[in-house]
């Protein structure tokens, strides 16, 4: 977990709606629906640090040429 500005803390406070469309659109809120504020919190914060490390790590490589077959599945 990060130390967070009042302005992140804010801005993930602020996901949660839209955390909440998407997993309902998704069919998935059942599971969420009795968890934390600070649980979904997490689960935004670690999709968020994610985002941001991998951009900045590909921001320090050559450009790849964009195409789906570039990445490996993850899974």
């Amino acid at each position: 977990m990060i130390d967070k500005t009042a302005r992140e803390a804010q801005a993930i406070r602020d996901a949660r709606v839209l955390f909440a469309e998407t997993l309902t659109d998704l069919g998935l809120m059942a599971p969420f629906f009795d968890r934390s504020a600070t649980d979904i919190d997490r689960l935004i914060e670690a999709a968020v640090t994610g985002y941001i490390d991998s951009m900045q790590d590909q921001a320090a490589r050559k450009e790849r040429t964009g195409t789906v077959l570039d990445d490996e599945i993850p899974f």
